[in-house]
């Protein structure tokens, strides 16, 4: 797809810089620059530890490959990686902060409610600190201070999705929020219902009760029969969903946000249509190399633009090729 060979081609920009950068002639360590009054320069500034902070819950499958993207960076580049999450957004706030007084060396964070981190992210810029959003929150980065963000545009993404749906000949969607207050999740669905065309209904569930979201989703399927599509946001949703689909004896196709080993599954057996991959694994791998470019050598990526890693889509198709990566947990 075309906005996945972007992704690639941003990746693989950033890994040519790394390699320039790890080639420089004045083999001098990078920390000890400073500009001609001796002050340290905004790229020097801080430690060679990168604060990793999300708002996916302990355990969550996404979240967990986010996570093994940047600690493998971490370990390739000689980065110190700390990762936390806290759904909470005075909770991430307060990680923010904490990672602020600590003094270190660069910030990655997710924004899904941008607003209540504006402050501490805003207060990390202030100190020097280089800060880069991931996943959500791609409108507010650069108004934060961000020097970049890495992700896919969710707007497009559901746009995508729905459209897809449309292309298969279903005539009525739901779609599934399973967080409540995250913007990129009411942008996904606003997107699909833009590339559907068609009939939509949302619904309301919390990823922390797996057995009402089933009850909910077999409902709502239960009540209105002309439903034949259900969009789940997330790879454990659309677990559940295809238990509810089962339970209300519904011909409804399922398709999801992002991958994991169930979701796969469910696609080599038909239960799944299609994943749209916004390749998680690089929106923690890249942040934390295209932060030691900015320490190292003042490199930014993005030209102010965000630097996008999907959608991309799995389905019958391609799934063979990505199963045993996201077996592994890099997709």
């Amino acid at each position: 797809m075309p906005r996945r060979s972007l992704g690639f081609a941003a990746a693989l920009g950033v890994s040519a810089l790394v390699l320039a950068a790890c080639s420089s002639p004045s083999g001098s360590d990078p920390d000890s620059k400073k500009t001609p009054d001796g002050a340290p320069t905004a790229a020097a500034k801080g430690n060679n530890t990168v604060a990793v902070i999300t708002h996916g819950s302990a355990g969550d499958a996404f979240w967990s490959v986010v996570q093994n993207g940047a600690q493998d960076a971490g370990k390739k580049l000689g980065v110190d990686v700390q990762y936390q999450g806290n759904g909470d957004p005075a909770g991430q706030a307060r990680l923010i902060d904490n990672a602020v007084t600590q003094g270190v060396g660069g910030i990655v964070v997710s924004m899904a409610n941008p607003d209540a981190l504006a402050n501490s992210i805003k207060a990390a810029t202030a100190k020097g600190i280089p800060v880069i959003t991931i996943n959500s929150g791609q409108a507010k980065s650069t108004e934060f201070g961000a020097i970049a963000h890495v992700g896919q545009d969710e707007s497009i993404a559901g746009e995508a999705a729905g459209a897809k749906l449309k292309q298969a000949g279903r005539t009525k969607m739901l779609c599934v929020i399973h967080e409540a207050g995250n913007i990129g999740l009411n942008q996904r669905c606003d997107g699909a219902k833009a590339g559907f065309g068609g009939a939509t209904q949302t619904l309301q569930v919390d990823i922390g009760n797996p057995t009402d979201i089933q009850a909910r989703i077999r409902g709502a399927l239960q009540s209105d029969s002309s439903i034949d599509a259900v969009l789940a946001l997330n790879p454990q949703v659309a677990a559940v969903a295809v238990g509810a689909v089962g339970d209300a004896n519904s011909k409804a196709q399922i398709a999801t946000f992002d991958l994991n080993p169930d979701v796969v599954t469910g696609i080599k057996d038909g239960k799944i249509v299609f994943a749209v991959d916004q390749q998680q694994y690089l929106q923690g791998y890249l942040p934390v190399m295209m932060i030691k470019l900015y320490r190292d050598n003042a490199n930014t990526v993005g030209g102010g633009k965000p630097v996008l890693t999907g959608p991309g889509f799995v389905d019958k198709n391609n799934v063979g090729a990505v199963a045993e990566y996201a077996q592994r947990g890099t997709r």
